[in-house]
């Protein structure tokens, strides 16, 4: 990703037409047949794809049959990548077409050239196009690398910043400065006499910002007057749909006359526009930028910013796209939208979790212009996908230096170990320990988020165990309260200057674990709805209930021949996510319940709550504690835990929990309560004891109508959309129709 540096923007690219390319210098002397090489196939990165040769006029592949990281590393050098990094079988990029020129390549690794290599010799070959190989570079490129091609020579760049001014480079992120190229171990300037706007528009989608703006130009001028200029030798043509400078095509070449170059113009100035969340504090114009009044469009399941499963808003309900198509067109379209920069990966095959409720958009086809994936042309009949195909996203984002204000110290690994703050003492910037109390998971979660070390495993409240940094003992943040929404820990409430911390820091400074997965739960409202019904019990049968306190508190002077009425109901609970969900309490430490017979490994599950339409609960809260294993799984998947015999407890990617209706403590008390119309809620993981990659999907809410005899149970939703609510939080929307093909 970029970096910044000094107020510079860099990033690692090169500047050849939209296929790498290469010929042998020199090759036809040698008696090596003169091949050219190129990466193409669907869904890469520049830096990998499938492996395509040029020879005697026409393209073909390569067949993966002896292929080994010695002819990747050949392939990959060859194209001006310093190594590579790994090799696909099986046509992992897509088939290509016409012939297969290679098969049974065997390479040494010091080759200069493919052609260099052993083979049955070129288009000889027994392989179908399912065998085309594939490989995976190493993005670093090789100083000074030159390509000659097609229409001869075409310069390698080994580097792109985008260079501040004195005055705005203290400013993050940077949004505005001079372009520069660095070619041959010096940094040059662009010419701009033939640049465009939308030259301008992939640079900024490079940097993580969805547009460009004006700038006032004559401060600029004046400025490269003053300045030695070295102009680079080209000039650029990209569409404004590349997701990268290395996929735009080289421009015309340049004569390069010393102080005469580019009589006509001056050095090339990019100004970005950063979506919201990345805005200058010191611009208040910027903090309307990109603001969505009326989001249509957002993120799930991903453990860095600016990544997740896409999902949509259509008639009050969110779901999912799906995969069918999906390219990097259509990621950068969300990615815009949502105030990032252009999309590094469109993703497929639920890369990033499956989601849950319709799938709203199939086939989706964006010019990469559009506003907002609604505004794309897409089919609205999504027969055949499921969610195994929900599409994903990756964005560039704005080098914000987010990492360089905190640290983990301590920990056997990088991603754990005690949290330490950059703050500001006396005057100057000093690391310190943050205080725990009050320390879990959610702000766990913006820790690793910052970090970009993805989702937190646990937060830790004491880190004795972990020897930091002495000279950071002392207490700089306390009282930290997170949402789970902030980007730095910094925007999360605390405290401020004023330090509040009894248990001080020391054994008791706070810790994190993070890691690139994490489980996902989701109740299944449908079962939720067709499983709810009334059941009056007497008290003598609900005796192990009561110690457990799974009754209302009116149940301690209830007589034994009374009765309670209670609403029961199934809760399958299934995991969507990535990992598997593991209780965070060690075995030793699970508590015996006689009702159920078994060991729960968790004591706060689930809430059910029955509460009236202005919020307040009718029915007291019946806190479940619960033992966690396979009830069922998806087939092909394979059961791990079970609550037996004091057996391993959790829930595997792919498997459900079902507590079904007739299970002690599977209800909630309603005796005590008056017909009427009512909100069923019911909450898992409520205190965010575990850990997951979506915690908008873990509340359930149902319209209720009681009559004092019978109770309907309806409009069961996930999210907490009860309409009602829903309309209250985005006027307008729940109208709201995609347009469709």
């Amino acid at each position: 990703p970029p970096q910044r540096h000094e107020g510079l923007h860099t990033f690692s690219v090169f500047l050849p037409s939209l296929n790498c390319k290469t010929f042998l210098p020199g090759a036809s002397n040698s008696g090596t047949p003169v091949i050219q090489l190129r990466l193409a196939g669907e869904n890469r990165k520049h830096h990998e794809g499938r492996v395509e040769v040029f020879y005697n006029g026409v393209w073909g592949t390569v067949c993966d049959d002896d292929f080994s990281i010695y002819a990747a590393q050949v392939v990959c050098r060859e194209l001006g990548f310093v190594d590579a990094e790994s090799w696909s079988p099986s046509a992992k990029y897509g088939r290509g077409e016409g012939q297969i020129w290679l098969d049974n390549v065997y390479c040494a690794g010091g080759e200069k050239s493919l052609a260099q290599c052993g083979s049955n010799g070129f288009g000889v070959s027994d392989c179908k196009h399912s065998e085309d190989v594939g490989v995976v570079c190493n993005q670093k490129r090789i100083a000074g690398f030159n390509m000659p091609g097609q229409n001869g020579l075409t310069v390698q760049v080994e580097d792109v910043r985008i260079r501040a001014t004195y005055a705005h480079r203290k400013r993050v992120p940077i949004t505005e400065g001079f372009l520069e190229v660095k070619d041959g171990g010096k940094w040059r300037q662009i010419c701009n006499e033939e640049w465009t706007e939308m030259n301008s528009r992939v640079i900024c989608g490079m940097y993580g910002f969805p547009g460009e703006k004006r700038f006032n130009v004559k401060s600029y001028k004046l400025l490269a007057k003053r300045r030695k200029k070295n102009y680079w030798g080209f000039s650029v043509n990209c569409t404004g749909n590349e997701a990268n400078l290395a996929t735009c095509k080289l421009g015309r070449a340049i004569e390069l006359k010393g102080n005469s170059t580019c009589g006509k113009g001056m050095p090339v100035v990019v100004s970005c526009v950063p979506g919201r969340a990345f805005a200058p504090s010191v611009s208040t114009g910027f903090r309307k930028a990109y603001r969505l009044e009326q989001p249509l469009v957002r993120l799930r399941g991903g453990a860095m910013i600016g990544e997740g499963r896409v999902e949509v808003l259509k008639n009050g309900v969110w779901g999912t796209v799906c995969d069918d198509n999906w390219n990097i067109r259509a990621a950068t379209v969300v990615c815009r939208e949502l105030g990032f920069g252009s999309a590094k990966e469109a993703l497929t095959g639920a890369r990033l979790g499956q989601g849950i409720g319709p799938v709203h958009m199939n086939e989706v086809e964006c010019s990469g212009f559009e506003k907002s994936l609604t505004e794309c042309h897409f089919n609205r009949d999504s027969l055949g996908c499921s969610h195994e195909e929900d599409a994903a996203v990756r964005c560039n984002i704005p080098a914000m230096g987010f990492h360089n204000r905190l640290r983990l110290n301590g920990g056997r690994n990088p991603y754990e170990g005690r949290v330490e703050v950059l703050a500001e003492r006396n005057g100057s910037l000093v690391w310190g320990t943050v205080c725990s109390d009050s320390w879990g998971t959610m702000e766990a979660m913006v820790v690793c988020r910052q970090l970009g070390l993805g989702f937190a495993s646990h937060a830790f409240q004491e880190t004795w165990y972990w020897q930091g940094d002495s000279s950071a003992d002392a207490v700089v943040m306390s009282g930290v309260r997170c949402s789970g929404t902030e980007l730095t820990l910094d925007q999360c409430l605390h405290h401020g200057k004023y330090v509040h911390c009894p248990r001080g820091g020391g054994r008791f400074a706070a810790g994190v674990s993070c890691t690139q997965t994490a489980p996902d739960l989701v109740l299944s409202a449908q079962v939720v709805e067709q499983t709810t019904y009334l059941e009056d019990r007497p008290m003598y049968a609900l005796q192990c209930a009561h110690e457990e306190n799974c009754l209302s508190s009116s149940a301690n002077k209830a007589d034994a021949s009374s009765y309670r009425r209670l609403l029961r109901f199934s809760s399958q609970i299934h995991n969507n996510g990535q990992s598997d969900f593991r209780p965070r309490a060690a075995p030793h430490s699970w508590v015996w319940h006689e009702c159920h017979r078994h060991y729960h490994s968790m004591e706060v599950f689930t809430h059910y709550d029955l509460i009236s339409l202005n919020g307040t609960k009718v029915a007291e809260g019946h806190k479940a504690s619960f033992c966690l294993e396979d009830t069922h799984c998806d087939d092909g998947i394979q059961k791990r835990y079970e609550c037996a015999n004091f057996g391993a407890q959790g829930i595997t990617v792919g498997c459900w929990d079902t507590y079904r209706h007739d299970i002690d403590c599977q209800w909630i008390d309603i005796t005590d309560v008056k017909p009427g119309d009512y909100i069923f809620q019911v909450v898992i993981n409520p205190n965010y004891e575990v850990a997951e990659s979506d915690y908008t999907n873990n509340i359930l809410k149902c319209r209720s109508r009681y009559d004092g005899q019978r109770i309907w149970t309806y409009n069961c939703r996930i999210g907490g959309s009860v309409s009602s609510e829903a309309e209250e939080t985005f006027p307008g929307l729940l109208t709201n129709q995609l347009s469709h093909r």
